[in-house]
């Protein structure tokens, strides 16, 4: 999370709202967040909702939830997505940011 909010503003420039989903209950997350100041919407998902809907995977030998990005638009498409193999597999911030000037300059499809 620590890149993602070193890039926050980048994608704010860019009309784009980040949201980390998280596998804590409603008491746990609000703590993490408010302990952190993380400038961004966080999710909490302990019923793995929106972990199932997207396919992140889940993996007790590594520590839980495998990190997952997915870039959804305006309209509710996902454009993109990034299933990690372990924790540190997370793509860079500019590799997200080219993904959004693309579409912002029609290159959705």
């Amino acid at each position: 999370m620590a890149q993602l909010r070193q890039g926050n503003q980048e994608f704010l420039q860019r009309e784009t709202l980040i949201v980390v989903v998280g596998p804590e209950g409603p008491g746990a997350f609000t703590k993490f967040w408010a302990k952190h100041g993380l400038p961004f919407k966080g999710l909490p998902d302990p019923k793995h909702t929106v972990l199932k809907r997207f396919g992140q995977e889940v993996s007790l030998f590594k520590l839980g939830r495998m990190p997952a990005q997915v870039l959804v638009d305006k309209e509710g498409i996902a454009r993109f997505a990034h299933y990690g193999h372990g924790m540190s597999d997370i793509p860079p911030n500019q590799e997200i940011l080219e993904l959004l000037d693309g579409l912002s300059q029609g290159g959705a499809d």
